[in-house]
């Protein structure tokens, strides 16, 4: 962290920067707050020269949206993006987000202060990484954003900030003609090979990273450094210093064979089964770790909003800092003692591009050696400098090295540019002095960053152009998933497409410009222009998602779904409020749609051949053929002595039979007046009914008067329980009157109807169970509610309780799910178990690992009743209904497009036979499940 330089905004929206966290290639970060709410804040934005660049625009803009669908867990929620509406004319759009601040150290820095992290420590960095990853994987994408500058460790646990190749990049510039170099931070043998990234690279640069993290090295780093790239291409690697425990695993992720890496949920699983949240509980960080996260804190909390003008003036009247001016003010962060800065190698200064037969570069025998003789009491691990490394991973601040070797390119590729045609560098700030607060004394290892500064890798892993590293591109081509983009107006001189590409393996720079032809889908695998064949599905492996066996995405163009619902195990009929629709349960493919069913509520079977819809103004039967109306009848002619009547929502159905309740407004006349008074006023009354219908028969069985609910009048019914002789109910607490809220005293209630009469034979409160408590019970007579942090269990008909289950604190209970002699259980903390109907001992209790906030997780079983599903709105976990086991996380990261909706929506889970098909919004995938 550093003082604002002259040139750097002051402003973002409502944030006012105070102080520089750190910079990228392609960014620059701050830390800022809101002066009005005393928010913190972490602003990422944009270098003004590439934010020019529309597609570099476009992909800084796809990564936001990208961290803004993975919010949540180890993504840290953002806050704010630019206004472009803001922008004043001639003024180029903002480019920058606001993230939370949450203290955190780069791995890089981490490492640099305490060493490799020990074993517990690793398995939470790799296992909270490896959650992101399996998020995004399940979409098809493909991340590309894992670095050692990416990965902050907080107190809690890991965070990621890099969700793409901008965020990663090692080196990034604007190139004439709407062009933009970027050149990633690290290599794969399939790059190496020139062949197109996959899920299984961000598992190969996951495994450097966590070896990185192990050791302070990296595992290719036996042998001359230009021959690193035919290392990682086909050498093992060096993982003896890693902690046994985790040496194969680590290894199977730098498996040369994409085929043969693990999958990110099988090694989230494998590195903590209890999840990455769970295994860190009561801290995780090593000592020296701990106490520089909290000495930023303080010194982030304690720094001062400038006031108007002064920084202007202070930075105009400042003389400029020599480039190895160190601050003096005692309570700024220091070198330690005795460190003294390493003196700038010739080499790293840029030079005339060679010939394109140019042999190998050798470097330069004045070149400054590194010491031997590592200083273990200043941080610095003794890393030797000539091995292979990730960006910005050594103690010592970076240097670049000149490239010694080259691959054979095309001449075309790698044909010198005139001079005059490469942009001017980003010349490097001087940095004033910040003065920060005094906090707990802690020597953290100096670092620094650099535009477009060294690779993770020595120089000869990153072969460079005729520009020198960073310099115009080479190597074979693959293609960089982008978000969609207008098409530029077509060339006729162009004969070749247009393509978006990345040099393999990262070497010398990615060349992108002109229209995007490749695009992440929202759960679908990335699709370009060329039409080349879907890659074949990966195996299922322990902790992923099995493959779907179709994915359904409802039009874009209608309105988003309201009711979803399965019809006799062959259909998936879809409501929304334009029209309903069916699914092909065993293809996924949409077989009709019917405007009729528009605003429909759940769609259930009546009898074998007919799907029944309950819309605002009708009851419906439609063919499930092709979606035909083949009965209607509507409300005002079946019940015609309701006139005006409102059907509410359905309160529940049992095989033919559904119950709901509906009102209508009667007008009341005033009695007479008594002789010499005038006559009052005629009221306006809701009567409200509760009735039984038969959709098979089409006939109403049964109403009751029930009291009317809040305005509009409808009460709002639930089922709770189905017995022989009479049907349990609850009331929602959102349709209950003031007077009845009143008169409740905080206490729910649950009322008794006939089956047979719908008289109201009884309404009884269960010890402490709030208005809103969750209720469910069976046909045994049993009634399970949620009494405060607990759930409880009460013989229905006297209210007498049997047993307690104890919940977490500060949570309570969901809706628990009956399912033969067992209740599974749901809270608000995330933990899904079993407990046993009679006796309410506990059979199980596991823990989804994601963030507590919202309602609990909803459960459904399987068909066979052997696999649990849990979806709140985060992800969607699979458990072993028997013991608990946790089976596979599936989430749907949602559309890469930066100007796509913002999903927002709870996961559904409907189950028939051997599947269960998971909704998020717009969005369907079918599972195979036990």
């Amino acid at each position: 962290m550093e003082a604002l330089r002259q040139d750097d905004p002051r402003r973002f929206g409502r944030f006012t920067a105070l102080a520089r966290f750190d910079e990228g290639a392609s960014a620059v970060r701050y830390v800022a707050r809101d002066i009005a709410s005393g928010e913190t804040a972490l602003i990422t934005a944009a270098r003004p020269e590439l934010a020019t660049v529309p597609v570099f625009s476009r992909r800084f803009q796809a990564e936001a949206r990208t961290a803004e669908r993975l919010a949540g867990g180890w993504v840290t929620p953002p806050l704010d993006t630019g206004d472009p509406a803001e922008t004043p004319a001639g003024e180029a759009e903002p480019l920058w987000t606001a993230a939370g601040y949450v203290p955190a150290l780069p791995l890089a820095e981490a490492i640099g202060i305490a060493g490799p992290l020990p074993e517990r420590a690793l398995r939470i960095l790799g296992a909270g990484i490896a959650e992101i990853l399996s998020r995004v994987h399940a979409a098809g994408s493909v991340l590309q954003g894992l670095a050692p500058g990416t990965v902050l460790l907080a107190a809690d646990g890991p965070r990621l900030t890099a969700f793409g190749p901008l965020g990663a990049a090692a080196s990034a510039e604007a190139r004439p003609g709407g062009q933009l170099s970027v050149r990633l931070g690290y290599l794969t043998p399939e790059q190496i090979e020139g062949k197109e990234v996959s899920a299984a690279s961000d598992l190969f640069v996951l495994g450097l990273l966590l070896a990185y993290a192990a050791t302070g090295t990296t595992p290719f780093t036996d042998g001359p450094a230009e021959e690193a790239t035919r290392r990682i291409a086909e050498d093992e690697p060096e993982l003896d210093a890693v902690p046994e425990e985790l040496r194969e695993l680590i290894a199977n992720c730098l498996a040369k064979d994409p085929d043969q890496r693990p999958t990110a949920g099988t090694v989230a699983a494998e590195l903590a089964l209890e999840g990455a949240a769970g295994l860190a509980r009561g801290g995780w960080l090593p000592e020296p770790l701990a106490a520089a996260v909290a000495d930023q804190e303080a010194r982030v909390l304690a720094l001062e909003v400038p006031e108007e003008g002064d920084a202007e003036a202070d930075q105009a009247d400042a003389p400029a800092a020599p480039e190895d001016a160190r601050p003096e003010d005692p309570r700024t962060l220091r070198e330690p003692e005795g460190a003294g800065t390493a003196p700038e190698p010739e080499d790293a200064r840029p030079m005339d591009a060679p010939p394109v037969d140019a042999p190998a570069l050798q470097k330069p025998a004045d070149a400054p050696a590194p010491s031997g003789n590592a200083d273990t009491g200043n941080g610095d691990i003794g890393e030797d400098r000539g091995t292979t490394r990730f960006l910005n991973t050594g103690p010592r601040p970076p240097q670049n090295d000149r490239p010694t070797t080259q691959l054979a390119l095309p001449g075309e590729l790698t044909a010198p540019r005139a001079p005059d045609a490469l942009p001017a560098p980003h010349p490097a700030q001087p940095a004033a002095p910040l003065a920060l607060p005094a906090a707990a004394p802690v020597t953290p290892q100096p670092h620094s960053h650099t535009h477009g500064g060294p690779a993770p890798y020595p120089a000869a892993a990153l072969p460079a152009g005729p520009a020198g590293p960073g310099g115009p591109g080479q190597g074979p081509m693959v293609s960089l998933p982008l978000p969609p983009a207008p098409a530029p107006a077509p060339d006729p001189a162009a004969s070749r497409r247009t393509l978006l590409t990345i040099a393999a393996a990262a070497v010398g720079g990615l060349i992108v410009g002109g229209g995007s032809v490749a695009a992440l889908g929202s759960g679908d695998t990335a699709r370009a222009t060329d039409d080349k064949p879907a890659p074949k599905p990966r195996r299922t492996l322990p902790g992923q998602a099995p493959e779907p066996r179709w994915i359904y995405a409802h039009p874009a163009s209608e309105s988003s779904p309201l009711t979803t619902a399965l019809w006799q195990d062959k259909l998936l009929v879809v409501t929304s409020e334009s029209q309903a629709s069916a699914v092909d349960l065993r293809t996924g493919k949409r077989l009709w749609q019917r405007a009729d069913g528009a605003k429909g509520q759940v769609a259930l079977a009546a009898g074998a051949d007919l799907v029944f819809v309950a819309s605002p103004t009708e009851f419906l039967w439609l063919s499930p053929k092709d979606g035909k109306v083949v009965h209607r009848v509507r409300y005002t002619e079946a019940f015609d002595d309701l006139p005006g009547l409102t059907v509410g929502r359905l309160a529940g159905s049992s095989g033919p039979v559904i119950w709901f309740t509906g009102s209508h407004t009667v007008t009341v006349k005033a009695p007479k007046p008594k002789k010499g008074k005038k006559k009052g006023k005629d009221k306006e009354v809701v009567e409200a009914y509760f009735f039984a219908y038969d959709i098979v028969q089409r006939k109403e069985l049964w109403r009751t008067p029930v009291p009317a609910g809040r305005a509009p009048g409808t009460p709002a019914y639930r089922v709770v329980a189905e017995r022989s002789a009479d049907i349990l109910v609850r009331q929602d607490a959102v349709s209950l009157t003031a007077a009845e809220v009143k008169k409740a005293k905080g206490k729910g209630s649950v009322r008794s109807f006939d089956q047979k009469t719908g008289k109201l034979l009884w309404t009884r409160q269960y010890g402490a169970a709030s208005l809103e408590a969750a209720t469910s019970g069976d046909e045994d007579g049993t009634l399970y509610a949620a009494v405060g942090q607990d759930l409880q269990a009460f013989e229905a008909d006297t209210a007498k309780p049997l047993w307690r289950v104890e919940g977490s604190d500060g949570s309570w209970f969901g809706t628990p799910l009956i399912a033969g002699p067992l209740i599974h259980t749901t809270e608000r903390s995330r933990l899904v178990g079993a407990v046993e109907r009679e006796s309410g001992r506990l059979v199980w209790r596991r823990s989804t690992e994601v963030p507590g906030t919202g309602p609990a997780p909803s459960l459904t079983l399987s068909g066979s009743e052997k696999t649990l599903i849990a979806a709140d709105a985060i992800q969607v976990t699979a458990f072993s209904a028997a013991d608990g086991e946790r089976l596979w996380k599936f989430q749907d990261i949602g559309s890469a497009d930066p100007k796509g909706e913002t999903v927002s929506a709870s996961y559904r889970a409907l189950a028939f036979g051997e599947t269960v098909v998971v909704q998020r919004d717009r969005s369907f995938y079918a599972f195979p499940v036990a």
